[in-house]
């Protein structure tokens, strides 16, 4: 048999991460009686009891996710914690432990590890998590940081992707593009510093988006306030790619569609003036900006008198039926497919 010496190789930006994860794991099957939901929500759920327990993970690699150059290590630390409890609470659970594993080149020193670490011990405090493990082992390309979140919820409370009706509304927390806004603050920056080493900038006008996109927070409060208000989500996301990707990934496995009100959308006004003042729109920002680690998600319209007025809780749109279609509704009352263009970690590198 002759060998192929030209085989057929697919570049994975073609793919982008969320099919690729589709494209690698469509052949697993699940075995255990344990696993009640696998691959393809915010978390997986195992069921062990009264309890199921809510488990999801995520890799931060330096030079893809997060530039040194002005992300200080011990926010650093916070943030890696904080990304991964995100996905604990998009499925309405409790996060109760983490565990911790460092790839780690040696131009850190141990002080540099001892910053990293503080900062992880601050959102293990502050979140009340038990970092309970991990690894380290050493790397040829700089820091690569992987935290596994594991959190607990009651059986028939977890909230999934795909449990969104038609006539839904959509509602999201807090307000959207400040922590894309953020980095490209920061980005100019570091571009000025490349120049005049010497210039120390004025970030005083950019405090809030920059902390939006160097020590985000993940929404733990939510999953109280709807317990307290005695709503259930239909269905629920966390914001990490912008919130284009996380509607199509909703409506997608939940076989509805979506009207989503450009009006509606929240905009904090440091995201507005940030915007004008790059020649931005903040519409398309607030869309795909990402790593705002906000909580979309869908509630039945019996709900609303609970959450109406309520300031953590905005709703911007609702669900139709699949065959309809997912539109953006504009300021000028016409509707424009929505289009996921939400950050993507495997496109080329330069």
């Amino acid at each position: 048999m002759i060998e192929d010496k030209n085989p057929k190789r697919t570049p994975l930006s073609e793919l982008g991460e969320f099919k690729l994860i589709e494209h690698l794991t469509n052949h697993f099957k699940v075995t255990q009686k344990s696993t009640v939901k696998s691959i393809g929500d915010d978390a997986a759920i195992l069921d062990f009891g009264k309890k199921q327990v809510v488990v999801s993970t995520d890799l931060l690699v330096e030079g893809v996710h997060f530039d040194l150059s002005y992300a200080p290590l011990k926010h650093l630390g916070y943030k890696a914690v904080v990304v991964n409890l995100s996905d604990i609470y998009a499925m309405n659970a409790v996060a109760t432990q983490v565990t911790v594993s460092i790839a780690v080149s040696n131009r850190f020193p141990l002080e540099a590890l001892e910053e990293l670490y503080a900062g992880i011990t601050m959102a293990a405090t502050f979140y009340n998590v038990d970092v309970v493990g991990g690894d380290t082992t050493s790397s040829t390309s700089g820091l690569i940081i992987s935290v596994t979140a594991i959190g607990e919820v009651e059986k028939g409370n977890e909230v999934l992707r795909s449990g969104a009706k038609p006539n839904d509304l959509l509602v999201i927390t807090g307000d959207l593009g400040g922590a894309f806004m953020g980095l490209q603050v920061l980005e100019r920056e570091k571009e000025v510093f490349k120049v005049n080493p010497n210039n120390q900038p004025d970030l005083s006008m950019y405090t809030y988006i920059i902390e939006r996109q160097l020590k985000p927070e993940a929404r733990k409060d939510i999953v109280k306030l709807l317990k307290d208000l005695e709503v259930k989500p239909t269905s629920m996301i966390d914001v990490s790619d912008g919130i284009s990707s996380e509607i199509i990934h909703l409506c997608k496995q939940s076989k509805v569609g979506v009207d989503l009100y450009e009006t509606k959308i929240p905009l904090d006004p440091q995201v507005i003036s940030t915007c004008e003042e790059f020649n931005l729109d903040s519409t398309t920002i607030a869309l795909n900006g990402g790593e705002d680690y906000e909580l979309l998600m869908t509630i039945s319209q019996e709900d609303f008198p609970k959450i109406k007025g309520n300031p953590n809780l905005t709703v911007i749109g609702y669900m139709t039926e699949e065959d309809r279609g997912m539109h953006l509704v504009t300021r000028a009352d016409e509707k424009i497919a929505i289009i996921a263009k939400g950050w993507n970690a495997l496109t080329d590198q330069a």
